[in-house]
């Protein structure tokens, strides 16, 4: 009985990992994380050799031939970068000469093919290319609302800053819907700020943009203005606000208020026991002349069932939080 040949399952990586390959697929619909990839490769093969020699093809254009022509080595021996664009548009020729390639890559070029994977276009392709050794897959599909708050502290850390867990919030909150602009919006506020990114600071900075999302309806909520919350609420779900990450603002605010409703001491003695700084303890004071002991604990006790409903145990998440809004704002 003939041996079974193994298969070959080749790496499927994030764009951070890229590393240079003799074969890259870069496969996904979101073409930001497909940019930061191609980049990426591109900046670490041109630290290995300033010489590289890069082309750049369209598969939606390509004529038979091109990809041997471009691939072969020159006179002298430059590495080189083919990147092939549009592969859902892959003629056929394309695909031919790809499948011919795979069978033996040219030492010292790397190729690089961009799908987006919206078509089967050139599955045959992509097909063999997961199956051939040393290849690698760099997945760049959409990420969710979940996944974008590890996004933003892998761009923090790119910029070598740091940021609280309410300045993460609020910039997800405010630009969750594009992920180009949530890394802008990072990577605005970094360089133009200094120490530590804190809530408040992306709220001063993102005022346009942020003062109809959570973090606006815990203060009407706070503040008692139970008609301001319900309207500024209702406007940040309109606009694509998850219930989920609206429910988190209000646990960590009222965490925050519990936390320092127990501290004894000047708001600076306060702050350095808490790990806070000294504008949180002494703001989180004056929200707290709201609030006994006995409305602080309901209040924290309605939100974590409230965080219980949008997670999936009640049908409606809207509704959910919109209770709480109001629960919250009767008793502040």
């Amino acid at each position: 009985m003939a041996a079974s040949v193994p298969k070959i399952a080749i790496p499927k990586i994030t764009w951070e990992q890229v590393s240079p390959a003799p074969v890259v697929l870069v496969f996904g619909k979101e073409s930001f994380l497909a940019d930061r990839a191609m980049q990426r490769l591109r900046a670490l093969l041109l630290m290995e050799d300033p010489e590289l020699e890069i082309h750049d093809v369209d598969a939606g254009q390509y004529i038979d031939g091109a990809l041997e022509l471009i691939a072969s080595p020159s006179l002298f021996d430059e590495p080189r970068l083919v990147r092939v664009e549009n592969g859902v548009k892959a003629t056929d020729a394309l695909i031919a000469d790809v499948l011919r390639y795979l069978a033996s890559p040219v030492d010292g070029t790397t190729l690089v093919i961009r799908h987006d994977g919206s078509t089967v276009r050139g599955k045959k392709m992509l097909d063999a290319i997961r199956k051939t050794p040393g290849a690698i897959e760099v997945v760049c599909q959409p990420l969710g609302r979940s996944e974008l708050v590890p996004f933003v502290r892998g761009e923090l850390r790119l910029l070598e800053r740091e940021a609280t867990p309410g300045a993460i919030a609020a910039l997800v909150d405010a630009f969750h819907s594009d992920i180009a602009e949530l890394a802008n919006a990072v990577r605005q506020v970094a360089l133009d700020t200094q120490g530590d990114v804190t809530e408040q600071v992306v709220r001063t900075y993102y005022s346009g943009r942020v003062e109809t999302t959570a973090f606006a309806v815990v203060d009407a909520v706070i503040a008692g203005d139970v008609a301001t919350a319900l309207v500024t609420l209702r406007h940040a779900i309109a606009t694509g606000a998850d219930p989920v990450p609206i429910v988190a603002a209000f646990a960590m605010r009222f965490r925050q208020l519990a936390k320092v409703s127990g501290a004894g001491g000047g708001d600076s003695q306060a702050a350095r026991q808490l790990g806070m700084q000294d504008w949180q303890v002494r703001n989180a004071r004056k929200d707290l002349r709201g609030y006994s002991d006995a409305t602080l604990c309901d209040a924290i006790e309605a939100i974590a069932h409230a965080d219980h409903a949008v997670k999936g145990a009640e049908r409606d998440p809207h509704y959910a939080v919109e209770r709480l809004v109001r629960q919250l704002a009767a008793r502040a």
